[in-house]
């Protein structure tokens, strides 16, 4: 989660702004006098619709995991 969630580490070391992460990428909608609120939210969107649409579809199976996971065999 500490990767994931890295700001400082890629912005030092990425150049190219082709491989900028995505917490890098939503950081660009603002700038120092004004945000661009509604294009920030709309990337936000985009970024958590694809985990939680794999989540709904793997939902079962994770909760089983969860469950199980305390059972000794």
């Amino acid at each position: 989660m500490n990767s994931w969630n890295d700001f400082l580490g890629p912005l030092l070391y990425l150049s190219d702004e082709k491989r900028y992460t995505l917490s890098i990428g939503l950081q660009m909608f603002t700038t120092q006098y004004k945000t661009e609120w509604s294009l920030l939210m709309a990337t936000a969107l985009m970024i958590t619709l694809p985990v939680i649409i794999i989540y709904f579809i793997v939902q079962k199976r994770f909760i089983e995991g969860i469950t199980f996971s305390g059972i000794k065999g």
